[in-house]
């Protein structure tokens, strides 16, 4: 589907776009790939890792300029859309700026795609925004709901849009592994709760992620991977596991447990063996048999949660992730 296509991908720089670009271009053979961001010295440092591939199109701009992603957009056939304001005590303290790119930007995206006639999109989710907590997870439900329904009015242009959600990326910056790898031998590791779970995903899961919606999706779909869980406490030993811990309480706006699917979506959520699929509610489409393809409904009242979950990581199981992946967490630190 990607051969001789020309992609673009919002936030492009980042952990997620660094490694889906090196993925296209080993794997498929793109017309170009187009990194649009804001960041002109994460692009110039981009651009050196990949030895100048003349495959690789760079792009300033921001997605709460609509301008500009319409100049950007020009010739692209699928989109795959990363950028957001994505820490959560910033966006509590910059509201404002929160709901320009993550609500904004998301209107922008969509009414440029539709514009510019692009195929499919997906749009990149997280955890945070089933049943939120915090004023990302808000932004980031509003955007889900947003690329749902920018389905209903693409017309006849056709495009496509999804979404794919997932929690944090294992060893990616702002992810728990790399902070409780920087600290010096002998400091105390600082633990929110003891109870705290988090779900565990590679970045090559959440590559295969985007790549399945890509091939999957009729419209309106949120993708969910099937991944393991782990105790905070289990991560800290897996990561130092000499290092003394501390109890520091959980911060304003973060959950004991991580949500994926909440008892409200469990009424239009399908299970396939690898993912579920949480369909629209609108225009019956979580009745479309398209959409559905093999997938089973999951009971009535079914979550998706950390802490309920059937599949959890060993310690070991993530020591030796890490013996592998030594190199991510030096670019994370």
């Amino acid at each position: 589907m990607l051969n001789n296509s020309t992609i673009l991908i919002t936030g492009g720089t980042g952990s997620f776009g660094q490694a889906y670009v090196k993925r296209i271009l080993e794997l498929h053979s793109p017309k170009k790939v187009i990194i649009y961001s804001r960041d002109e010295m994460k692009q110039w440092d981009m651009s050196k890792a990949f030895g100048n591939d003349s495959r690789i199109r760079f792009f300033i701009g921001d997605v709460r300029d609509k301008a500009r992603l319409f100049r950007a957009l020009d010739g692209v056939e699928y989109v795959v859309h990363a950028a957001a304001m994505k820490i959560v005590p910033s966006a509590e303290y910059n509201p404002f700026e929160c709901i320009k790119t993550n609500i904004d930007g998301a209107m922008n995206v969509i009414d440029a795609c539709i514009d510019r006639g692009v195929k499919k999109v997906v749009a990149l989710s997280t955890d945070k925004a089933s049943s939120p907590a915090n004023l990302y997870g808000a932004t980031k439900l509003a955007s889900d709901k947003l690329f749902v329904s920018g389905n209903s009015y693409s017309g006849a242009v056709g495009t496509r849009f999804c979404v794919v959600r997932y929690g944090n990326v294992m060893g990616s910056r702002g992810s728990v592994i790399p902070f409780f790898s920087q600290l010096n031998e002998g400091d105390s590791l600082p633990i929110t709760d003891p109870a705290m779970t988090r779900f565990m995903i590679t970045l090559d899961q959440s590559l295969d992620a985007v790549r399945h919606a890509f091939e999957d999706m009729v419209g309106g779909e949120i993708y969910v991977r099937k991944i393991p869980s782990m105790t905070i406490t289990d991560i800290a030993n897996a990561v130092a596991p000499n290092a003394k811990q501390h109890i520091i309480g959980i911060r304003p706006g973060e959950k004991l447990h991580e949500q994926m699917i909440s008892t409200e979506d469990s009424y239009t959520t399908y299970e396939y063996d690898d993912y579920y699929k949480i369909l629209p509610a609108i225009h019956n489409w979580s009745e479309d048999p398209l959409r559905i393809k093999a997938g089973q409904k999951v009971p009535s009242g079914f979550e998706y949660t950390s802490d309920s979950n059937t599949d959890w990581m060993s310690v070991e199981a993530l020591r030796f992730w890490l013996r592998g992946n030594t190199a991510l967490l030096e670019k994370a630190a």
